[in-house]
């Protein structure tokens, strides 16, 4: 169970500029992590390591590209760590090739089953429950309890969602595979799309300023967005607008997906790397990202921020992420089956 929140050619030359400088360089006793989280977030962890273990974190910080990168240095890779959001893009990981198996018994122990690869190619850092948002004027409290629900006709016009295609999406149209079969994941999608206020664009906080704007009545969106935009002096009013839903909480609880953490096929070393992964699951590290990030601590043993627990308690769906993979592609198709982005 979880306690949650209820408050308050140009680019490419860019990013290579940004990978060049920021290249690991060879140190003594270090470990090399190339991530697509923003520093800011992972920066206090990796600091809080080395001041125990001496271990240095070199870090790597891009927007797209890692994953190719590694497949283009190969076995000379310096990187030793990948860090990313979604269970799909993980898994793109391992399917590309550029990851490795971990047996640890502290990662076994912190990092519940469902949150891991079966594997050990992929570890869960950090969970996000995918929610409903309801516009607290327009909506009765209570009156969505489920996905399910979102296609119900008496929702037309009135729902705002980034594009289908993308990642978080995916993984709840997977998670809607997994548990009614295609057809009736093909059925419910298509009555989501028919409820859409607007074709499907923007962010996940996009969706609540719309809200807020009267733009549409109820929204989808990752958890730790209300976090952020409820401690944010400029979208605080957009969060206030809406009330959350923890959805399915009579049958199969909500939605999750994670932020997560593999080793790299090349590994130069792996030891170190191992630390900082058995590190960050623990309750020092996972506290530590609950209280910056708004989101859920993948060690059960560790409580979410304040804040986050202000939210309420959940059940959340104890499907393991690793089904959700095999469902992303025809997720994919059925986006585009059923004309989701327009």
């Amino acid at each position: 169970m979880f306690t949650a929140p209820l408050v308050r050619s140009g680019a490419a030359i860019s990013l290579a500029v940004t990978i060049l400088l920021t290249t690991p360089v060879a140190a003594a006793d270090e470990v090399n992590v190339y991530s697509y989280r923003q520093p800011f977030l992972i920066k206090p962890m990796f600091d809080l390591f080395t001041k125990e273990t001496g271990i240095e974190v070199n870090t790597v910080f891009a927007k797209k590209g890692l994953v190719e990168r590694l497949e283009s240095e190969g076995a000379n890779s310096p990187a030793d760590l990948i860090f990313t959001v979604d269970v799909g893009n993980l898994s793109s990981a391992v399917e590309a090739g550029v990851t490795q198996s971990v047996s640890s018994d502290t990662l076994a122990a912190n990092i519940p089953a469902e949150f891991r690869d079966q594997d050990g190619h992929w570890f869960g850092l950090t969970n996000r429950a995918r929610i409903i948002v309801t516009s607290k004027e327009r909506v009765p409290e209570g009156e969505i309890t489920s996905y399910e629900d979102l296609a119900k006709p008496m929702y037309e016009g009135r729902i705002c969602t980034r594009s289908g295609k993308h990642v978080y999406m995916n993984a709840l149209f997977a998670s809607m595979i997994a548990h009614h079969g295609e057809e009736d994941a093909r059925a419910w999608l298509t009555g989501l799309k028919d409820n859409l206020a607007r074709a499907p664009q923007g962010n996940d906080r996009a969706q609540v300023k719309a809200i807020s704007e009267g733009e549409c009545d109820i929204a989808i969106i990752n958890s730790y967005y209300m976090g952020a935009m409820q401690t944010n002096e400029e979208q605080f009013e957009w969060a206030a607008s809406v009330n959350i839903v923890f959805p399915n909480q009579s049958d199969r609880g909500t939605h999750m997906n994670i932020a997560g953490m593999s080793l790299t096929a090349a590994s130069p070393n792996k030891e170190n790397a191992v630390k900082l992964m058995e590190f960050l699951s623990s309750d020092l590290a996972q506290a530590m990202y609950a209280e910056q990030n708004h989101e859920y601590p993948v060690n059960q043993s560790v409580q979410p921020s304040a804040l986050v627990r202000s939210w309420g308690e959940f059940d959340h769906d104890p499907l393991p992420l690793s089904e959700l993979v095999e469902h992303r592609v025809t997720a994919s198709k059925m986006v585009d089956e059923v004309g989701y982005d327009g």
